[in-house]
């Protein structure tokens, strides 16, 4: 009954696409075969509602718009010179084929889709899920939370939205739905959680609107940055309010759950000592104990007081560091000696007569013009040169005073120091040590890969090279150690077999993926031509520009078409098929394509999440149990959608949410 519903649905919206084609189409003049320029307009209007049909009924995107984009193409070209159409379309097909393949930009999408790979593959997510919701216990509807949070740290990591969602649908979902939490809650949390990564960086979205709209692939990291950390923040407090509310909704974790078995050398201490770090002191002075074992506790424990302090002291260092006096007394002195030298005389500016003929054959100079032409003697016209001077020793600068922000944030500092020497009792030291060994890992290679883009470090494509071969460490790693926990031999050559498999795997869906988006680039770069090629996009500049609309009319209009775009289509589809046509008609309203592209990844997230056609939801459904009904999702996801529209409207009135950094960064 829901496929019939689905197929219903879809079946009516192709319906109204192909009745609006019939009623303003000039069926006349194409009859007729005599085609004017505005009737070839109408022809690209026809060519965009059948491919949007065509991918509806299932037919190869690629392909379709190659298809699409060389028949019509060839029809423009028939009108002006029937006998050079057929070549002159294969010319523009090759053409477009290799100023697609020649983009740099698009080298970082299988970089970044193979570290997403290999890092789905590393086992880490299990470990990163079990730390996440010990962490995060005492907090209302710790379960949710920590499956948010654990959804965008991976979809950061990974970018792939079918692969977070399935994979959290097997982890937490049974873990939630074992501790009495509702369906609906439980559903909306993995499947907005798992559409983080099409706006979340590294995200291939991004990658994919900057090489079609030509906007800087960094500037997009750094805008989407902030927005995709508010939209994170905003799920996590729609939760703990809901399960503070409805508890019955978000039952809190029972005590037996909460605990950590303690191993034999924390159980040994913890008899007498119930702060960690006093105890693991204490052990120290203990002849029984192994003193290196201890030793590698304390300084384990100690390590979020020891960066709490690296900080600091960074950020002193920085904000006391002396001012750079510049002396520009000689440069001036320099310049002005330059352009008195160079003080054009009277006569400069107008046409002046040629001193002597350029070229062609004259009379030597006698020696007496010669002499006369000589430069007079040095010694004549040099001034005295006095004996030079030691320059005198610049006296090392002075730092400043440190600003009233810094003492503020030292005495946080401080107090995060006390907070965290008091508060840590033995459990929480093994729930830092499981952090430490599936959340840090994780955080600090998406860190350095996201912090070497946006500050300038490194480009996208150098960055995702480094995050692959993270990944590949990871995997590596994480596989070691899962053999060697199992006391298995040779954990060595089992994990490089392992790692060899995870890698031949990742690399053969990187390649298919890689495949799809690049001939997806092909496809629209000729459908684009075409669409071009027939004033498509001159009917469409001129009836928008006809209607009148202020920017936020035009804003909200093009949000709505994406929106509803994003129910029969995929992401990629709406990037490549349709914002060529937006684009050109940004600078009409004055609207930045960097903002217009964070409005446009928010958008296609709430897509993602909308019924009918959310994909997100036959992702969790394909692995839910059986009593777990797609109208159960379906409602699950509707509050986290309604989140993502508030989203949009933030960021819609307060652009700076997204644009500051950029700004910041990029003057």
């Amino acid at each position: 009954m829901k496929v019939r519903k689905e197929l219903w649905f879809g079946f009516t919206l192709m319906a109204i696409i192909l009745a609006t084609v019939v009623t303003f189409m000039p069926w006349s003049s194409l009859i007729d075969g005599h085609l004017s320029r505005n009737d070839l307009g109408y022809l690209g209007l026809l060519m965009l509602a059948l491919i949007v049909v065509a991918i509806m009924l299932g037919f190869p995107t690629a392909f379709t718009l190659m298809g699409m984009g060389v028949f019509f193409g060839w029809l423009a070209y028939r009108t002006v010179n029937p006998e050079l159409a057929t070549r002159q379309i294969l010319d523009l097909m090759v053409q477009r084929a290799y100023s697609v393949m020649s983009n740099d930009v698009l080298i970082a999408i299988p970089l970044f889709v193979f570290m997403g790979y290999l890092v789905e593959r590393a086992n880490l997510i299990e470990k990163l899920f079990k730390s996440l919701h010990l962490a995060l216990a005492r907090v209302p509807g710790a379960l949710a939370v920590a499956t948010i949070v654990t959804c965008a740290i991976f979809a950061t990591a990974t970018g792939i939205v079918g692969a977070v969602v399935t994979l959290m649908g097997l982890l937490a979902l049974p873990a939630m739905l074992r501790a009495g939490y509702n369906i609906k809650l439980a559903a909306g949390a993995i499947t907005a959680g798992g559409c983080l990564g099409i706006l979340i960086p590294p995200s291939v979205l991004l990658i994919v609107y900057g090489a079609t709209a030509g906007v800087s692939v960094v500037k997009l990291y750094a805008g989407a940055f902030f927005p995709g950390i508010m939209l994170a923040g905003l799920y996590v407090a729609y939760v703990i309010i809901i399960a503070k509310w409805k508890p019955h909704l978000a039952p809190p974790l029972a005590a037996n759950e909460r605990v950590v078995p303690l191993p034999p050398l924390s159980q040994a201490l913890s008899s007498n000592h119930r702060n960690a770090l006093a105890g693991l002191w204490a052990g120290l002075r203990v002849p029984s104990l192994p003193k290196a074992k201890v030793t590698s506790q304390l300084f384990v424990s100690l390590l979020p007081a020891i960066s709490i302090v690296a900080l600091l002291v960074l950020m002193y260092g920085s904000a006391t560091a002396p001012v750079a006096a510049v002396d520009t007394t000689g440069l001036v002195e320099a310049g002005g000696a330059m352009v008195a030298a160079e003080e054009p005389s009277d006569q400069a500016g107008g046409l002046q007569e040629p001193v002597a003929e350029a070229g062609g054959l004259q009379e030597p100079p006698s020696t007496e013009a010669k002499e006369a032409a000589a430069p007079p003697p040095v010694a004549a016209v040099a001034p005295k040169v006095e004996a030079a001077k030691p320059a005198p020793v610049a006296a090392p600068a002075e730092r400043v005073a440190a600003p009233i922000w810094y003492w503020v944030v030292f005495g946080l500092g401080m107090a995060g120091l006390a907070l965290i020497s008091l508060m840590m009792n033995w459990q929480r030291l093994e729930i830092f040590k499981m952090l430490l060994s599936s959340f840090f890992p994780l955080a600090i290679m998406i860190l350095g890969v996201l912090g070497s883009i946006v500050f300038g470090l490194a480009t996208p494509t150098e960055a995702a090279a480094v995050g692959g071969f993270g990944g590949i460490v990871l995997a590596a790693a994480y596989r070691y150690l899962a053999i060697s926990k199992a006391k298995n031999g040779g954990a060595v050559l089992k994990t490089v077999r392992e790692l060899g498999g995870i890698i031949k795997e990742s690399s053969f869906l990187t390649a298919k993926t890689s495949a799809m988006v690049c001939w997806l680039f092909v496809g629209s770069s000729i459908f684009s031509a075409s669409f071009a090629l027939l004033g498509g996009q001159e009917i469409i500049e001129t009836w928008v520009l006809s209607l009148g609309l202020t920017t936020l009319q035009f804003m909200l209009l093009s949000q709505f078409i994406i929106f509803i775009l994003g129910w029969p289509l995929e992401w990629t589809e709406i990037i490549v098929i349709f914002m060529p046509i937006f684009i050109p008609l940004l600078a009409k309203f004055n609207v930045d394509p960097l903002f217009f592209g964070l409005l446009v990844a928010l958008n296609l997230q709430t897509a993602f999440l909308s019924p009918p056609v959310a994909m997100a939801a036959f992702y969790l459904k394909g692995v839910s149990p059986k009593h777990v009904t797609l109208n159960q999702i379906f409602a699950g996801m509707m509050p986290f959608m309604g989140i993502q529209v508030l989203a949009i409207f933030l960021l819609y009135v307060f652009p700076a949410i997204g644009m500051w950094l950029p700004n910041l960064l990029y003057k």
